[in-house]
């Protein structure tokens, strides 16, 4: 069995478990406190972060290396186009969210109000609180912009960019810090997605300390 050191509400590791999830590969899932710098984590991935899988033998470490070789080794369904130019534009999408919505969102709002508390680092910043929250307003309007032209963030079929963002949303959605009514298409699109059943066990995620709202769980918000 496939093996996921992960953090529940890490939206990496919600995009590897994604991935795993909606391949159907069945994998134990095993916290780990990276920040304790363990040093059996450290050498199973020497940059000391989640997520890590081990799966055929191999230890991987990166969450878009691991979902791109997932959907490689196990094409079925696949979650990237065929042409070189679909691909690409998943690619870019991916490395939005990771990237841009990460730095200017998620460490913003879910590390300040969450990982802050966990690791014993102190009160969140209530000005990277605000920035967090003024920010996602742009990236929402983003999504819905793409949204509106497309059935799925980076064309017609859902892909590994549809995850990215679904791994954010949902950690953001765990803590409440998602306007839901700021676009009807972007609400739709995760209604869409959180029902798959590969959203079935994020969505049972529970961390001491900081219950998810009433609607986190429910398909229809």
């Amino acid at each position: 069995m496939a093996r996921l050191y992960h953090v529940p509400l890490s939206p990496f590791c919600r995009k590897v478990r994604l991935t795993l999830a909606e391949k159907r590969i069945e994998v134990e899932l095993v916290e780990e406190r990276y920040w304790e710098g363990d040093p059996d984590f450290l050498r199973r991935n020497p940059a000391g972060k989640v997520p890590v899988l081990k799966i055929d033998g191999m230890t991987l470490a990166e969450s878009a290396a691991i979902c791109e070789y997932l959907d490689e080794a196990y094409p079925d369904p696949p979650l990237m186009p065929k042409s070189p130019a679909a691909r690409c534009e998943v690619r870019r999408l991916v490395g939005w969210f990771d990237d841009t919505f990460h730095d200017e969102v998620t460490s913003k709002l879910l590390y300040e109000r969450v990982n802050k508390k966990v690791m014993k680092q102190g009160y969140p910043d209530s000005r990277n609180v605000k920035y967090g929250a003024q920010r996602i307003k742009f990236h929402l309007d983003y999504m819905h912009g793409l949204l509106d032209q497309r059935r799925w963030l980076a064309g017609d079929t859902m892909t590994l960019a549809d995850f990215a963002a679904a791994a954010h949303l949902s950690a953001l959605d765990y803590i409440s810090d998602v306007d839901w009514h700021r676009s009807e298409v972007v609400k739709d699109w995760y209604a869409k997605i959180k029902s798959r059943p590969a959203f079935r066990g994020i969505l049972s995620d529970q961390v001491p300390g900081f219950p998810p709202p009433a609607h986190y769980a429910d398909l229809d918000f």
